[in-house]
């Protein structure tokens, strides 16, 4: 199979499922390597695709199905991203995403969405299973979320209960 039409299966497989495919599970329906599906989402991206990547693989994003999103600033350790994600899943929220500002890097931003308890306990489980550190270590526990919610006072709601439970690191409106 040429290149191009690797990259035309691959999309046609991201645009059939509604679920996560991961680089590997990819490369082995293509009979290629992980690398090489790395290199392809790349490529394809570049041409205007909205592939994000999760902890849990690949998923094309036709059209965002939130209402309303915002972004909250956040602040807590380690302990507290249990809570932080539970607080804004329960309340009808998604993670979307998280970013810190780097001194040298400037912003990084990273794709989560997290729309539950459970892929909540999964990224949590995943990070500790790598031992990878969270972002937002980077930054002393400050880091920003950009939250979708099907409505404004959704998002509202999740606010203030960010800050009654002392996450919220900026209560300006």
């Amino acid at each position: 199979m040429h290149a191009e039409e690797r990259r035309t299966r691959l999309l046609e497989i991201l645009q059939d499922k509604d679920e996560y495919q991961n680089a590997a599970g990819l490369a082995k329906q293509l009979n290629v390597s992980r690398q090489i599906i790395v290199s392809d989402v790349a490529i394809l991206r570049e041409r205007g695709w909205d592939i994000i990547s999760t902890p849990r693989g690949y998923l094309l994003d036709e059209h965002s199905d939130w209402g309303y999103s915002g972004t909250v600033a956040c602040r807590h350790d380690g302990e507290g991203v249990r809570k932080e994600f539970y607080i804004i899943v329960d309340n009808g929220g998604a993670v979307i995403d998280i970013s810190v500002e780097h001194p040298i890097y400037g912003q990084i931003t990273a794709r989560l969405d997290i729309r539950s308890r459970y892929e909540a306990d999964l990224f949590i489980e995943r990070c500790r299973e790598e031992k990878a550190a969270l972002l937002s270590s980077l930054t002393d526990g400050l880091h920003l979320h950009r939250i979708g919610v099907p409505r404004r006072e959704d998002f509202l709601r999740i606010r203030s209960q960010l800050k009654e439970a002392g996450i919220l690191a900026d209560s300006a409106e």
